[in-house]
């Protein structure tokens, strides 16, 4: 969860390490801290809060020097506190560590190395990693690191500091990201390709089992027992605009807003001209083993579940596979019946979530092909996978995640429409009319959004609230989900979503006078079930809230207030009625003073479990 910076080079190092975290302050922002080697000994500054606090100690107390590293924390072990924010040292203050991970042994590590002398003042897993270094130092920095990676178990990456070689950064991945990045006569270090892109486009993406040595006109790259490995660069073509907010006050509202253009690109070569999809990225996932599917499952968490839900009502209805969705922390856990004939797919924003990759290597072991649908090149998931499909929604910052979703979606359509094309469950017009909608979409999200201020009037009502009800049915209910999970994550509001032909089954007991009620009532074909189910919230009294399609008068009368979903396909309808609760979400939540880019206890990318 949590952001690592590093830079060794001709520049003053504490510059490039406070923009940076800057830019990756979105994995974490309880604590933060630099070390930077000033021509004779580590000099560390680090503090509790956001990384605006240690940009104002460090602008009072400076720290020269051209080597350093850095990092903004997402605690797991030990409380937000100034101790126990990263970098953590040996006991002489020669050594500096940060990491990304949790060090699941750290307790029997920590007992062994207190009884050979160690000292230790924090409270986290991670002070017993430059104890180790020190216990195995001989002269060789590289060769400590190796020895200590060997102890460890866990998932982690680490960057690493010494007094006592001041030329260069160990870098070392196992489960968590890294990125190396290549300059002139100086070299980076990122949990993520944000934090140095203004620098350089050129890039080595670390994998699991892998350790950099960087230094000023070098990045030599091997495994954990000294094998070099041979890297490719890899490119980036991301504008570094987009990883700015771009005159918007919030990266959230601006991600909203980025929407139609995320989902174009998406869809970009993807539709040819004969209205048939192109996923020729795909090479294990044959036309053969398509058709020949007995049964996908879908493994995600957190939205992208969400993405994943909608994902399994459009297969099922288009291409008649069954599919089964699941959260990745339970997959990986309840011991899957994946047999011959299955499919799996996940679906990750960062591509590194740590219960996804872990589903993911659950089904590798099992022999089952994996899909990726990720947003992240060369992400760890990417990379796992048999094959990848990209969502080209370009980096999002915000921790909750909106353009990653609506472009998880539009992929899982797209992959729905190809599987039925193989399958010969479409009739022809009805693929037609799809393609036509998919083509309309972006213009279409153009027009939701143009009813901002609308949505922006009735969330300043939601923000006065404390409990907020979410209902739909079929499509609509997976809508809902993503809803209450918006509005919840950001504005605190207590949320809630449930399948309205539940209402009677206990929900009806928590409505009462002024409860808001948001019901999504796109499909025609529930509309007469999402008629009564309003009926019945109203009855209880509830102000109710509804996104329904743009001609449907039935829904505008029964409801206080109606949200029009353009005219679309019923089945694009989702990534279109999601956009007016992301709207919901991040103008309730600016009304109640919440910190919107960076929800209280939340990350951007869950690398841990």
């Amino acid at each position: 969860m949590c952001g690592i910076v590093g830079y060794v080079g001709g520049k003053q190092a504490a510059p490039f390490l406070l923009d940076g975290l800057k830019r990756l302050e979105y994995r974490g922002y309880d604590s933060a801290g630099l070390a930077v080697y000033d021509g004779r000994k580590l000099v560390m500054r680090k503090t509790a809060g956001r990384l605006q606090r240690l940009a104002d100690i460090v602008a009072e107390s400076p720290l020269p020097g051209r080597l350093g590293i850095g990092q903004t924390r997402w605690a797991t072990h030990g409380r937000p506190s100034d101790i126990n924010a990263h970098p953590h040292p040996d006991c002489r203050g020669q050594i500096a560590v940060v990491h990304n991970g949790i060090i699941e042994n750290y307790s029997s590590l920590r007992q062994w190395l207190k009884e050979r002398g160690h000292r230790f003042l924090s409270e986290t897993d991670t002070e017993t990693i430059p104890h180790l270094i020190e216990e195995y130092y001989q002269g060789d920095l590289v060769a400590a690191v190796r020895q200590t990676v060997a102890r460890l178990k866990g998932s982690f990456a680490l960057a690493i500091l010494s007094a006592r070689e001041p030329d260069k950064i160990v870098a070392v991945r196992q489960g968590s990201p890294l990125v190396a990045g290549l300059g002139d006569e100086e070299n980076y270090l990122a949990s993520d390709i944000p934090a140095i892109l203004p620098h350089t486009r050129q890039v080595y993406i670390l994998e699991d089992g892998e350790m950099a040595v960087i230094q000023k006109e070098s990045i030599q790259v091997t495994d954990f027992r000294g094998h070099p490995h041979a890297k490719e660069v890899f490119q980036v073509h991301w504008d570094p605009v987009m990883a700015e907010k771009g005159g918007y006050e919030h990266f959230m509202r601006k991600e909203i807003h980025e929407q139609p253009r995320a989902l174009r690109d998406t869809l970009t070569g993807r539709l040819d001209d004969n209205d048939m999809v192109d996923f020729g990225e795909m090479k294990v996932f044959t036309p053969e083993r398509l058709k020949a599917a007995k049964r996908i499952y879908i493994v995600a968490a957190g939205t992208a579940y969400h993405a994943g839900v909608i994902g399994k009502h459009l297969i099922e209805k288009l291409a008649r596979v069954p599919v089964e969705v699941d959260l990745a922390s339970e997959f990986r856990y309840r011991d899957p019946l994946l047999t011959e004939g299955d499919l799996v797919i996940v679906v990750s924003q960062s591509g590194e979530t740590a219960d996804t990759l872990g589903a993911l290597r659950e089904a590798k072991r099992l022999k089952i092909p994996v899909l990726a649908i990720t947003n992240v090149v060369g992400s760890a998931v990417s990379r796992e996978a048999d094959d990848v499909i990209y969502t080209w929604a370009g980096p999002e910052i915000a921790v909750a995640s909106t353009k990653a979703y609506t472009t998880q979606i539009i992929t899982l359509t797209l992959f729905a429409l190809h599987l039925a094309v193989l399958r010969g469950t479409l009739d022809p017009e009805e693929r037609r009319m799809l393609v036509r909608g998919l083509r309309e979409l972006p213009q279409k999200a153009e027009e939701v959004l143009s009813r901002e201020e609308t949505v922006a009037g009735l969330a300043r009502e939601f923000a006065r609230r404390e409990d907020v009800f979410f209902i739909g049915r079929g499509l609509d209910y997976a809508v809902a989900m993503e809803g209450q999970l918006k509005l919840k994550e950001i504005s605190y509001i207590h949320a809630e979503a449930y399948p309205a032909g539940e209402l009677k089954h206990g929900t009806l007991a928590l409505i009462g006078d002024g409860v808001p009620v948001v019901a999504l009532a796109t499909q025609e074909t529930l509309e007469d079930k999402m008629v009564s189910n309003i009926t019945e919230v109203l009855a209880r009294g509830a102000r109710v809230l509804a996104l329904a399609a743009a001609n449907d008068g039935r829904i505008a009368e029964v409801a206080h207030d109606v949200v029009p979903i353009p005219d679309i396909h019923p089945l694009l309808r989702p990534t279109l009625a999601v956009i007016p609760l992301q709207l919901l979400a991040y103008h309730a939540a600016v009304a109640r003073g919440a910190d919107v880019d960076k929800p209280r206890n939340l990350a951007k990318s869950v690398t841990v479990e």
